[in-house]
């Protein structure tokens, strides 16, 4: 690679939660949490999920702000509803240009650096655990960074440009927490569904200079986000219709744990973040229809934030996203109670 800088050796992930270490209390927490989420898969339990927060994580106090109240909320729908706070820590980029999350940029307005960064995000998901007693999600858009949260997430999410990546797809089959897989941006189901079964299926690999051998995920899953037509329209994949398909498309394959989170935003919503509220309400209107897409449909994926819509990173106006928009805390709070009123 002579066209790179090699500029210093960063730590590895044993070294980093070594430095930063879970204590038996905060594994005690995550352990329960993560089993209370692992019925949900399994059909063990009906509880609905939320996979709700920022675009992407950008400042730490506004960040945690958001956590701290949406745990006083789970407090309130714990009978219904489990929460999970969505802290992406690395955003994808078309191009490869704007932000690219807390991991790049743990200030978005000073250049990159990686050895700040790693420690921040780590940094960030403990604090987040022992001040709220929520665990969360992140996006593993770096298969080889996984370790360094390995032990934190209770969830991971596969993006849409990813899901292809045989990498990821074997890292998943490694995880032991669900992995959702998004389906790709031009649409194709069985793509994703050929991404489920690889993750759920045992594999032989090369991961961070070992040669491990994984057992499979039985918790990988489909992610419905919708899709970009050839047209360069945005087509959502939400609706009954869409729902009562990708029932039929599990049953013809031999996954295990049939279910499926709906994306609310991103081409479903065609990037109108106020869309999210009556999509919402609209998949648990399917999900009333019909027992088999009441099954299937496990929870919803969220973009929500302090303040409603999006900024350029210079603007600096607190808790309000730099990335992609995001529904206000206001709403959001207000569509969390109407979920579990009528989930």
């Amino acid at each position: 690679m002579k066209n790179c800088t090699f500029k210093r050796k960063l730590p590895i992930p044993k070294e980093l939660k070594e430095m930063y270490p879970l204590t038996e209390e905060m594994s005690r927490i995550k352990q329960v949490r993560d089993e209370a989420i692992r019925k949900v898969f399994t059909g063990e339990s009906d509880k609905f999920l939320l996979i709700i927060g920022p675009c992407s994580a950008d400042y730490e106090g506004s960040v945690m702000d958001y956590v701290t109240r949406l745990a006083k909320v789970q407090e309130q729908v714990k009978d219904k509803l489990i929460l999970i706070p969505r802290i992406y820590t690395n955003k994808p980029r078309t191009t490869g240009a704007g932000y690219k999350g807390m991991l790049h940029q743990p200030d978005p307005l000073t250049d990159s650096d990686m050895l700040k960064g790693v420690t921040k995000i780590r940094k960030l998901h403990l604090r987040v655990l022992v001040e709220t007693g929520l665990t969360s999600a992140d996006e593993m858009l770096y298969p080889d960074n996984h370790r360094y949260l390995s032990d934190l997430l209770s969830y991971v999410a596969v993006g849409a440009r990813s899901v292809e990546n045989q990498q990821h797809r074997l890292t998943a089959s490694g995880i032991e927490v669900p992995v959702g897989m998004k389906n790709p941006t031009g649409g194709d189901i069985s793509v994703m569904l050929n991404s489920v079964l690889a993750a759920q299926s045992g594999h032989t690999f090369i991961y961070r200079g070992w040669e491990v051998e994984s057992m499979g995920n039985p918790l990988a899953h489909a992610i419905l986000r919708g899709y970009i037509h050839s047209n360069g329209h945005c087509v959502s994949n939400y609706h009954y219709e869409d729902l009562r398909s990708l029932y039929d498309e599990y049953g013809k394959r031999n996954l295990k744990n049939p279910a499926v989170i709906i994306d609310t935003n991103h081409a479903n919503s065609g990037k109108q973040y106020l869309e999210q509220i009556r999509i919402s309400k609209d998949v648990i209107h399917s999900i009333h229809q019909n027992n088999d897409i009441r099954k299937l449909v496990k929870g919803l994926m969220i973009e929500s934030y302090i303040e409603d819509g999006c900024q350029k990173a210079e603007e600096s106006v607190y808790g309000k996203s730099i990335t992609d928009p995001c529904l206000g805390w206001e709403k959001s709070e207000k569509l969390i109670y109407e979920i579990a009123d009528i989930i």
